[in-house]
């Protein structure tokens, strides 16, 4: 996985995770609360979910096969989806059945400096793991905003890492909420309300991942900026005189191809389009160093007939 996969950000996010996920699981057995037992299932699932980051990064490294010419890098949006998954299920489902057995059955919590004591830990161990989680994203969205980035962004690994931090942090907020009133009021049910409500923000985190990686399972076309990059690079103004039409595709986080249709002089030899074409593929790499994969198609242009939307400015 490239550095642009934020290996730091799941690494620093699984160490993170597996400590709190311990601590939470002491605290639950010492004091009774169904909070601390959701909140340690929800670490545990985060930790599966960064090995599967993980997992997928060094799967996506293989090299392309007979079978599998384009390579191996969806498979970082394949594992992106498993995450999804595994936090619709494991995490979200395991909470609100939880919260709601507490609800039904309420008691009083036990030793309560533990759950206490774990969730200050824990707000503090993830603070950390989703500062690192930004470090490494502002290296990447530059002018975007957040949810652009997280909209936008090819590479799986840190939107995800972005929305399971901060998904934590907050469902750290309502188990010490939760587990608060339960204590000041002497009724178990605010640390079952508590569990619920982190129930429903993980499935609604989840359900924001499955949607953004469907997005990238399915195929999507470079940003705009890369457009215009290869539209630019691909006219050299002699040979090659216009970009009649043109799809992109991303193969992989760093992998893009591009198929696009040029508009050659009905005169030229084959031997001059044929250097025109691997010209402009050399200007297109360089331009967008990700352009791995391009086929170039050449062609005599005419407007009436180009079919509409099929212009360059429509590829997106």
């Amino acid at each position: 996985m490239s550095a642009s996969g934020g290996t730091r950000a799941i690494v620093a996010a699984l160490a993170a995770n597996l400590a709190i996920a311990a601590a939470k699981f002491v605290a639950f057995v010492f004091s009774g609360s169904s909070s601390m037992l959701a909140e340690s299932v929800h670490s545990l699932a985060d930790s599966g979910n960064q090995g599967l980051l993980l997992l997928g990064g060094k799967k996506a490294q293989r090299e392309a096969t007979p079978q599998h010419p384009f390579g191996y890098g969806r498979e970082r949006y394949i594992y992106a989806f498993l995450v999804s998954i595994v936090l619709f299920t494991v995490g979200g489902m395991f909470a609100i059945y939880e919260g709601y057995e507490k609800i039904k059955e309420p008691h009083e919590i036990e030793a309560w400096y533990w759950p206490i004591g774990v969730l200050v830990f824990a707000i503090i161990a993830e603070g950390f793991s989703f500062k690192t989680a930004i470090k490494e994203s502002n290296e990447l969205r530059g002018k975007q905003t957040w949810r652009q980035f997280i909209k936008r962004a090819k590479a799986p690994e840190l939107p995800v890492v972005l929305l399971e931090d901060a998904g934590a942090l907050v469902g750290l907020v309502l188990a010490l909420a939760g587990v608060g009133l339960a204590l000041a009021t002497g009724n178990g049910i605010w640390d079952g309300i508590g569990t619920l409500c982190i129930g429903v923000l993980l499935i609604v985190i989840a359900l924001v991942l499955a949607a953004e990686t469907k997005s990238l399972l399915l195929g999507e076309a470079a940003g705009p900026e890369q457009v215009e990059k290869i539209l630019a690079a691909a006219v050299d103004g002699d040979v090659v005189t216009r970009v009649i039409h043109m799809r992109t595709l991303h193969l992989g986080p760093e992998e893009l191809l591009v198929a696009a249709k040029i508009a050659v002089q009905h005169d030229d030899t084959a031997t001059e389009v044929a250097n025109a074409i691997n010209a402009a593929e050399a200007r297109i790499r360089e331009a967008v160093p990700i352009a791995r994969v391009i086929y170039l198609e050449p062609d005599i242009y005419h407007a009436e007939a180009v079919q509409p939307g099929a212009g360059p400015d429509k590829s997106l």
